[in-house]
């Protein structure tokens, strides 16, 4: 594979090509959709399924929600005038959703836009990244809506390939280094469990069922069982659990006699943009922008955490680029009539910690220098002093400080509160504290597993992938995080981004 792919032929193979891109109105869903665009403008049609009451709607939330990002900046000046005939042109947004079979739509509508006759590559980006997600929600989009891709992608004869985004933290809590390898059947993180996910299924619509006459109640519950459940078989949260049962359901439905090459993308957690095409560009807060948010507004006052520990991060259009470039790879490879096949599917941990490990301290000093060079302003006006955060690198004894130090005396706050019937400031006083302590052990109880994460992404596939390119560090299409320099991505880049994007 070595030396085997270069800007020109990536950009080639995407001329005149029909994609379906589902989750375009996240995050990689959208870098993703700007990239091809730009880089390849001679591409046919990109199908966008969007939830919507129709196809006018969909259109309007396309418009608004996705080409009418700041994101598509570039693009929009390069095509000037034209860039909305261009768009209307190149992208056909409709009503559906990956929770139902064919999108929802009907049999009419799915030949009115020749979807199965056309399609040659999918790219399903839909997804919920709620951690703490409603159990039967998570599985909708996660699992079941990976069970109505693969059979859509079944029906489509002229299908090149298929390519499915997952996350590297299907891995759970698992220390040393983790393979580019799929789960087994029924394969769990905890010995002696077994997982059968039709039974999972059954028991999320059981619940839903008896608690549907309560909404309030419903979603709680769900909440419940699906950190539960996840718990049980050894993930940490409800997202990572479905998504590796998502990655199952692909591996059960779509083997190598079905003659479709089928890429499953890991990311690590995903950052803001290096440089292509808006630097610092993000959307949605993932798991270290909660820190630095919380950091900002100084409401964090310990946090569960080990600077000497690495952080696997790695930018948002580096993630894409390792994708464009995976899709290219497997098209011209393995299905069972084609020579040289490799089974299916591929897995490719798009990480760093490997390659070019980062410590959480680099993000931890780049913060501080950050916040102290460019101080935040209240709403009151006055500038907004940058403390130290107290950092604990072991959970039992967080847990135990945390009760000690703020558990307690809020209590003993709240019953002077009380007693002197909320006067001297003692009632906004307590409610502010209480407020950061319910956000501290929120942070901990979500984040804290990655907080604490000692695994090492392997990217033995992704690094023969990097081998087949030409120029990689400075194609358009790199992602090798070694042309990093973290520090200065974190001050110069994440950070402000955060800060622009994010903060509220």
């Amino acid at each position: 594979m070595v030396g085997t792919l270069n800007e020109q032929k990536i950009t080639q193979y995407f001329k005149n090509k029909n994609i379906l891109i589902t989750g375009s109105t996240g995050l990689l869903g959208k870098v993703l959709l700007e990239k091809i665009l730009r880089v390849q403008p001679d591409v046919k049609k990109i199908y966008l399924p969007v939830r919507a009451v129709d196809s006018v709607a969909a259109k309007e939330r396309v418009d608004t929600e996705v080409v009418g990002n700041e994101l598509f900046g570039i693009l929009r000046e390069k095509h000037g005038d034209m860039f909305q005939s261009f768009t209307v042109e190149k992208i056909v947004p409709f009503a559906g959703d990956v929770m139902y079979e064919d999108f929802g739509i009907d049999v009419v509508t799915l030949r009115e836009l020749q979807l199965t006759e056309d399609l040659e590559i999918i790219i399903n980006a839909a997804a919920t990244t709620n951690f703490c997600e409603r159990y039967d929600v998570a599985l909708g989009v996660n699992v079941v809506g990976v069970k109505h891709m693969c059979n859509f992608a079944k029906k489509c004869p002229n299908l090149d390939v298929l390519l499915h985004i997952s996350t590297a933290y299907v891995a759970g809590e698992k220390q040393g280094l983790v393979q580019e390898r799929l789960f087994k059947d029924g394969e769990t993180l905890r010995a002696g469990t077994h997982l059968n996910i039709d039974i999972e299924l059954s028991i999320a619509k059981d619940l839903k069922k008896k608690l549907e006459t309560d909404v309030d109640m419903s979603s709680k519950a769900m909440k419940e069982l699906g950190l539960s459940r996840a718990r049980h078989f050894g993930w940490p949260n409800t997202y990572v659990f479905t998504k590796t049962m998502g990655e199952m359901i692909l591996s059960q439905l779509l083997r190598r006699e079905d003659d479709i090459p089928v890429v499953i993308v890991r990311p690590s957690i995903i950052t803001s943009i290096l440089n292509d095409p808006l630097p610092g560009w993000i959307q949605g807060t993932r798991t270290i922008d909660k820190f630095l948010i919380s950091y900002a507004k100084q409401n964090l006052p310990c946090a569960l955490g080990d600077l000497d520990l690495t952080m696997d991060v790695i930018p948002s259009n580096m993630v894409v680029n390792a994708i464009i470039s995976a899709i290219v790879t497997h098209s011209s490879l393995s299905n069972p009539k084609r020579e040289g096949a490799e089974d299916s599917p591929v897995v490719y941990h798009v990480s760093s910690s490997t390659r070019h490990p980062v410590p959480y301290g680099i993000l931890y000093r780049t913060a501080k220098r950050y916040f102290n060079e460019h101080p935040r302003v209240g709403t009151d006006g006055r500038v907004v002093p940058t403390r130290e955060v107290w950092l604990i690198n072991n959970i039992t004894l967080f847990h135990f400080l945390v009760v000690v130090t703020f558990r307690f005396p809020l209590e003993l706050l709240h019953v002077l509160s009380i007693l002197c019937c909320g006067l001297f400031g003692l009632g906004p006083l307590y409610h502010d504290l209480a407020e950061k302590y319910r956000i501290l052990i929120k942070l901990m109880d979500i984040y804290g597993p990655f907080a604490l994460f000692k695994g090492c992404f392997d990217d033995f596939n992704l690094n023969k992938l990097r081998l087949s390119m030409i120029d990689d560090d400075a194609s358009i299409f790199n992602f090798d995080p070694k042309t990093i320099d973290w520090e200065d991505y974190f001050y110069r880049v994440h950070i402000p981004g955060v800060m622009k994007y994010l903060f509220k």
